[in-house]
């Protein structure tokens, strides 16, 4: 129990000081880039301000202070759970993510769905055909759709089906006055959700099929096909549940690469989420939002790597053992 107890404790507190250290960092960078934070609250008002009146509007906004004085009192806001105004929206960043993030979820958490499923069946098909035309077609089709940049395949979606056949709208989340209709929450999200499964899901069905790959090869299936068993049985039954623990631990750790993927997709269709307020963060030097967006971020990287170390443990009989604080390992008996 105490050795259980020191391990969450060293856990959390390497969790925290990562934290910290990107918080630290995206201050840093984030000020260190060339633009006017001014102008993401006053617009093009701040071209024609003079000297006495940029400097008022500096000290209204914390900007006057040296910057380990505003890192400083960033942190101790951070703390206390208050993360200021975002100076584009002029509303405070919990609320102004609390809106958008519900987007995010929906778009992010049906192409990881979505990809889950649908990459073991590709990596599966394509195993099981290995050589013929099935598997040459697929492999041919994933490499290039995998290898199209996000933003390009946007953009040619967008002029494909809402510019010329004018078939599904080309951007937001629903239309005006229609947040509440499924139908059409569902049409908007058809293109965003297309790209960001193209943009991925060969790459994790390459893997599977791989993996399958190499189980097949394996002595044990040489002897269960020399007792009779069907070679689809032996694919099923024994190949697939071997490699699904580090498939299921792989997918843990994939979380934050779809996210990216959701970002740079939200961005081009103008989807109201959090990827289009990074960006907006990011151009117009929106600090107090972009920081709370990173350390989200940043979290949920960290969060998915635990995550995948411990569906590696309890899936995996070979990873049963814990590693003490002392690198030595323990075993659960």
């Amino acid at each position: 129990m105490r050795h259980t107890a020191l391990l969450w404790a060293k856990k959390l507190l390497i969790f925290l000081a990562g934290l910290l250290v990107l918080s630290l960092a995206v201050f840093c960078v984030s000020h260190a880039a060339p633009g006017d934070a001014l102008t993401a609250y006053y617009g093009e008002r701040t071209e024609k301000m003079t000297p006495d009146e940029r400097a008022a509007a500096e000290i209204r906004l914390g900007l006057d202070k040296p910057l380990p004085v505003q890192y400083a009192r960033w942190l101790s806001g951070a703390l206390r759970g208050e993360f200021g105004i975002s100076f584009m929206y002029k509303t405070d960043v919990l609320s102004l993510l609390r809106s958008r993030l519900g987007n995010t979820l929906i778009l992010g958490g049906a192409g990881f769905a979505l990809i889950l499923v649908l990459a073991p069946l590709l990596g599966i098909l394509c195993a099981r055909f290995e050589g013929r035309w099935p598997d040459r077609f697929i492999c041919r089709l994933g490499a290039v759709s995998g290898c199209i940049p996000e933003f390009w395949l946007s953009l040619l979606l967008i002029a494909l089906f809402s510019v010329t056949l004018r078939l599904l709208p080309g951007s937001g989340a629903y239309c005006a006055g229609k947040s509440g209709e499924l139908a059409d929450r569902l049409e908007h999200l058809v293109l965003p959700l297309t790209v960001v499964v193209l943009s991925h899901l060969w790459y994790y069905a390459y893997l599977v099929r791989s993996r399958l790959l190499d189980e097949v090869r394996k002595d044990y299936v040489l002897l269960a096909k020399s007792t009779g068993l069907k070679p689809r049985s032996i694919l099923f039954r024994h190949c697939l549940r071997n490699i699904m623990p580090s498939y299921l631990s792989l997918m843990a750790i994939s979380v934050p690469h779809i996210l990216g993927g959701t970002y740079i997709v939200e961005a081009v269709f103008s989807y109201p989420g959090l990827g289009a307020l990074s960006y907006e963060s990011a151009r117009y030097k929106d600090y107090n939002l972009l920081m709370l967006l990173c350390l989200l971020s940043g979290a949920a990287v960290m969060l998915c790597s635990a995550l995948a170390q411990a569906i590696s443990r309890r899936l995996d009989p070979r990873m049963k053992g814990d590693f003490s604080l002392d690198g030595e390992v323990q075993n659960d008996g």
